[in-house]
């Protein structure tokens, strides 16, 4: 019956989701018409919010390019090779693989999440090569799905944010929140640690039960994955002086002994305080040490950037989805975000709330997909409303972040850098994440509201 439902859930998906960069464009015509109706604002205000909020991701956008280009070129290197050979190794069956896969992932994911992203793309990939009869789209999914638990863990965004105190945190909050709340409170508290271990356990085991049976399994050819993983081997020996530059060890490790002395000098002075500039800035020196060569290194470079393509169409059109989410009416002060938020609260009461935030908050990030966004727009409503009703601000922070990492098993956006090491699509893997978005849905609810 399961196995019945998870066939179906992936033949939906498969016959109806369309390419990430229509899902993004049907996306932003839904707020587009949602906009107009729910806070009264014209088609030219809604569009100039659009254009507004259409290149305000941009940094990020590089940013996410960079995990993935990294992360790519430091997997293509001899060391971390054979590492992840080593990693892979004692797993001999294809439901060996997908255990192992999601339980690495989803502690990668807690401890930082762009760490996690790439970690568990490349672990994935090698298991791919190693282990015979394992369905590669389950097995990308599968380490993609530790991603659900990215917002309670270290890397969270929200939580950091109320743990630290300034005028900031209480403009934010509407004056809800004026002192810091505690990480002990948040992200180390007893709830939250119980939901991210009964996931942490019991996920892999629901990936596992979903692994199609012999005759339906889709496997890759573990030859096109070396080959889209291999740097040119062969270096041409020029007897130019330029040639001879590309080819020496010297300058790749004059650089990356200086990026590597600045690594010591951050984790010495702030410890293990994980954002994407240092996991970017690690990876791309270390790429550039364990290549040493800079032929091989931009050899390996060239390879990883032809899967950026859909971070680079499509994080503008996202941009410009939340600029309309959350663009506010000049007649009533209203924006859609706002309003999807206010009917959570109006619905709710003690009880209930820390459900209906948590629900609020997989909306909103359907259609706002980043954390600092989804706290600009339902912190100054949640935070006060929870006070109101008797409610933990730090419970209900945390059922924020949590519906903000939820549903992100349904879209694309955070999935396109997984899938471009993976050279997959999103509707290969998201029929998989279905089953994942069910069922850590209904176990982040009851352990939100009776933990």
């Amino acid at each position: 019956m399961f196995k019945k439902f998870t066939r179906g859930c992936v033949k939906l998906v498969q016959n109806y989701l369309p390419d990430p960069f229509l899902f993004c464009v049907i996306l932003t015509l839904i707020v587009f018409v949602a906009g107009m109706i729910s806070t009264s604002q014209s088609p030219m205000a809604m569009i100039g919010h659009w254009a507004g909020g259409f290149w305000s991701l941009l940094a990020f956008s590089m940013q996410m390019a960079l995990v993935l280009v990294t992360g790519h070129t430091l997997a293509s290197t001899k060391v971390v090779k054979n590492f992840l050979q080593a990693l892979a190794k004692p797993c001999k069956t294809p439901l060996q693989a997908i255990l192992a896969v999601t339980f690495v992932s989803t502690i990668a994911c807690w401890i930082n999440w762009g760490f996690g992203l790439v970690v568990g793309a490349l672990y994935a990939k090698e298991l791919a090569r190693v282990v015979k009869g394992v369905d590669y789209r389950l097995l990308i999914a599968s380490a993609y799905s530790g991603f659900v638990v990215w917002h309670s863990g270290i890397s969270g965004s929200i939580p950091l944010k109320v743990a630290t105190a300034g005028a900031e945190l209480a403009k934010a909050t509407n004056d809800a929140v004026i002192d810091p709340i505690s990480t002990s409170q948040t992200i180390f508290s007893p709830f939250n640690l119980i939901i991210f271990g009964i996931i942490l356990i019991t996920m892999p085991f629901l990936n596992r039960f979903m692994h199609p049976s012999e005759d339906e399994v889709i496997v890759v050819d573990p030859k096109l994955l070396e080959d889209d993983n291999e740097t040119v081997e062969t270096i041409k020996h020029g007897n130019t002086f330029a040639d001879k530059m590309e080819n020496s060890m010297v300058l790749s490790m004059l650089i990356g002994a200086m990026g590597l002395v600045y690594i010591i000098y951050y984790f010495a002075t702030k410890g293990f305080e994980l954002n994407l500039n240092i996991v970017n800035f690690l990876f791309l020196f270390l790429g550039i040490l364990l290549h040493k060569t800079p032929r091989r290194f931009l050899d390996a470079i060239s390879a990883a950037a032809k899967g950026t393509a859909g971070i680079i169409l499509q994080f503008p059109f996202y941009a410009g989805i939340m600029g309309m989410m959350t663009g506010v009416s000049a007649a009533t002060g209203a924006s859609l975000a706002g309003e999807i938020s206010q009917f959570f609260v109006a619905i709710s009461t003690q009880t209930t709330y820390p459900l209906f935030t948590f629900l609020s908050a997989g909306v909103v990030n359907f259609f706002v997909p980043s954390g600092g966004g989804q706290w600009a727009v339902q912190a100054p409503i949640m935070m006060p409303a929870s006070v109101e009703l008797g409610v933990s601000t730090a419970k209900t922070a945390m059922a924020i972040a949590w519906g903000d990492a939820w549903t992100n098993m349904i879209q694309p956006f955070w999935a396109l850098p997984a899938l471009g090491i993976a050279n997959l699509g999103a509707r290969d893997i998201m029929g998989f994440c279905v089953i994942d978005l069910l069922y850590t849905g209904v176990i982040i609810a009851l352990g939100l509201m009776f933990l």
